[in-house]
């Protein structure tokens, strides 16, 4: 995908997953929620309505994918799906498994304290089990 950077916002936050057909998808340094990032591979990408109608139906079947992925490997009560980008302008939809006893429910993750890291061992088991899943 041609003239595609990550912002560097999203690579200090994140640990990369896999790159799927159209996104690049990440996990988000974030062990109180599990979290993927899906970040489109297309130069320049601001807003969802800018994909391009042939990029939209994969786009969201990664979206599905990667939801279906996150909930069963956490069991989740809830899968959150969001595009915002006041921080991070270049296109990326947050995919995030919410549970009724985590640390901000049921308010939004954003604005919950600072991220718990995740240690090294269940970063890995964590981004290994989504990418199989993703496979």
């Amino acid at each position: 995908m041609s003239g595609f950077a990550l912002h560097s916002q999203l690579e200090a936050d994140t640990s990369l997953v896999r790159d799927l057909d159209i996104c690049r998808c990440l996990l988000m340094e974030d062990s109180r929620f599990p979290w993927l990032i899906l970040v489109p591979r297309i130069a320049d990408l601001r807003e969802l309505h800018e994909v391009s109608e042939e990029q939209r139906k994969p786009l969201f079947d990664e979206i599905a994918a990667a939801s279906r992925a996150l909930q069963d490997a956490t069991g989740a009560h809830k899968i959150n799906v969001a595009a915002l980008g006041n921080q991070v302008p270049q296109l990326h939809i947050h995919v995030i498994a919410r549970n009724t006893d985590d640390a901000a429910w049921p308010q939004p993750v954003w604005g919950s304290g600072a991220a718990e890291p995740y240690g090294d061992a269940a970063r890995q088991a964590l981004a290994t089990s989504l990418s199989e899943a993703l496979g």
